[in-house]
């Protein structure tokens, strides 16, 4: 029997805002959400019952603030979203304001994109 993912987590400025952009803006489902404790779980709308990400505050750790704003001063993705058709994605985030740091670009392992996901880290998107 083989290990699965089950859940990743990822540093945020703010969980409760956090949970309105990925379910309104990017388009995830929310699977747990209790803002009293700050706890912000989305799942994918197309795969429910695949890997979880939890929105975790990053004040709930100095290393967690030092990790996210490393990554982010050094453009470094803290994760990576696949979708089918990259360019119609590009399209639809920034018609929502969303901004990017780089656009839809061929590169040695495919096509890529990165954006800001509005909660202090970078997000890259590559095509399936």
């Amino acid at each position: 029997m083989a290990l699965k993912i089950k859940m990743v987590g990822i540093a945020v400025e703010d969980p409760i805002k956090a949970h309105t952009h990925y379910t309104t803006i990017l388009g995830f489902k929310s699977y747990m959400y209790d803002p009293d404790n700050l706890l912000a779980i989305v799942v994918s709308e197309e795969d429910p019952e695949g890997t979880a990400l939890m929105l975790e505050p990053a004040t709930h750790s100095a290393l967690a603030t030092q990790y996210q704003k490393g990554l982010r001063e050094q453009k470094i993705p803290v994760i990576t979203l696949a979708i089918e058709d990259i360019k119609a994605e590009y399209i639809r985030l920034v018609n929502l304001d969303v901004p990017f740091i780089k656009k839809p670009t061929e590169t040695a392992w495919g096509m890529e994109a990165i954006f800001d996901d509005s909660q202090g880290n970078y997000i890259q998107l590559i095509q399936e």
